[in-house]
């Protein structure tokens, strides 16, 4: 009987951890190639661009809070088999997500200067953010509505589907990358505009491909009867299990961002090293990353299918797994910095900052993976999505962003002292983390009777 229980468990694991692994790892290769190739331009071109990237990176975390809650939900019910209510859910979810990207979408069209001048005083670094942010505006409306769809196929046994599309977007972004920037074939150069320009080229086909792939047969469907209807119990539910999670993405990024901000103004030489170690640590955080989104849609069907105990078992492999997943990153990190140091076009005085950042962040990675797999992975498959706020809102802004701003500002201490302090927050959090698994009050079916 166990023998059948591991491979069960192995085999859900594979099949839902490895590809979102794998999509996870292709998006953060967009961000590497951006910084790769417009570093080989100017590493004023990498610094702008990269603190534009904070505006996509609010983004994403709000889309991420969203999927998160149609995840939970989503999970859940179709481990119980109610495939209307999965569909009811996505369409209300699709209609917020729309809103909230289509804010932000107009706010890089109208005022990204402004926007810029809140991560940087630098004028040629807001000069060259701006113009990134303009071109690739409209790319935020259609990665709110593509991100929904890729979150639906994963919930609905079609991760590997959800990857593919994911991966191909990925690799035609990075071909359209090297022609618009560079001038290839004959197109004219743009530099920073042609990296936007790409993107929201990607963002197009990736879009289409995910309506063509939904609208087959025996499909989960976007459907327009569901757009159209207020669900008072699913819309109810969804934003009680969300609100805390759009709450803790926005306390979470926010305090982020603020680390973007301290290092921003601490010289271009920072700004160069940080960018690059961010995009190293996100590659290297890929599989910790499928692993907390596979495991939580683990965890949610099994809640949803009425069976706790098997809920219970999975967690408690998937916290095994994330020490080691962990692990491993941060040795694979390591191995891979001198590659990194060598490829990497940066001054001498960055070069330095980026060698020590890197060792920074081989650690980084045991408690992100840890806490990665726990609060956005098991907590949330079973509506405990609270605790990721609290813990959020005391980790960053009571303790680790004060310090930053002190260690900067105050103390004026070296930079890499400065990212020394604000890379700790992760491992600040593993106590409160792991009380909080052992209560159990993720174990939770959430579903209710619907028509």
């Amino acid at each position: 009987m166990k023998n059948k229980r591991d491979s069960a468990f192995t085999k859900k694991l594979m099949s839902l951890v490895m590809p979102i692994a794998f999509q996870q790892f292709m998006l953060a290769l967009v961000s590497a190639s951006d910084a790769l190739m417009l570093g080989m331009i100017s590493q004023n071109s990498l610094s702008a661009v990269s603190l534009a990237g904070q505006v996509t990176f609010i983004h994403s975390l709000l889309l991420e809070a969203m999927t998160i809650g149609l995840s939970l939900l989503a999970a859940q019910y179709w481990g119980k088999g109610d495939i209307p209510a999965v569909e009811r859910i996505f369409a209300y979810v699709m209609k917020i997500t729309t809103l909230i990207s289509l804010l932000f979408t107009l706010s890089a069209l109208l005022v990204p200067g402004l926007l810029m001048k809140i991560f940087t005083n630098d004028p040629v670094l807001i000069r060259g953010g701006s113009v990134y942010l303009r071109v690739i505006a409209v790319s935020y409306l259609l990665t709110g509505i593509s991100q929904m769809y890729l979150c639906i196929l994963k919930n609905s046994g079609r991760a590997g589907k959800s990857s593919m599309i994911s991966a191909t977007s990925v690799i035609i972004n990075i071909f359209i990358n090297a022609v618009l920037i560079y001038g290839l074939f004959g197109i004219p150069r743009m530099e920073i505009a042609g990296a936007a320009l790409a993107t929201v080229t990607a963002r197009v086909i990736e879009v289409v491909w995910c309506v063509c792939e939904t609208s087959r047969k025996d499909q989960v469907k976007l459907r327009a009867k569901y757009l159209l209807r207020n669900d008072i119990i699913l819309r109810r539910d969804f934003w009680k299990y969300t609100t805390p999670v759009i709450c803790n993405e926005i306390v979470w990024g926010t305090g982020f961002s603020m680390y973007s901000v301290i290092m921003g103004h601490l010289g271009t030489d920072a700004v160069a090293a940080n960018s690059i170690a961010n995009i190293v640590k996100n590659l290297a955080a890929c599989f910790c990353m499928g692993l907390g989104n596979g495991g939580g849609i683990m965890v949610g069907n099994e809640l949803g299918a009425g069976k706790p105990d098997t809920a219970r078992e999975y967690g408690g492999r998937l916290c095994r797994l994330a020490v080691a997943s962990g692990i491993v990153s941060g040795l694979i990190l390591l191995a891979c910095s001198p590659l990194i140091l060598r490829v990497a076009n940066l001054s001498t005085v960055s070069r330095e900052y980026l060698q020590g950042m890197l060792l920074i962040c081989a650690y980084y990675m045991i408690g992100r993976s840890v806490n990665g797999v726990t609060i956005s992975g098991i907590f949330c498959a079973g509506g405990d999505s609270r605790f990721g706020l609290y813990c959020d809102c005391i980790t960053m802004w009571c303790i680790i962003v004060p310090l930053g701003l002190i260690a900067a500002f105050i103390l004026k201490l070296p930079v890499l002292a400065v990212y020394f302090v604000v890379s700790l927050d992760e491992f600040v959090k593993i106590p409160a983390v792991y009380r909080n698994y052992k209560k159990y009050r993720w174990v939770r079916d959430l579903t209710v009777k619907t028509e």
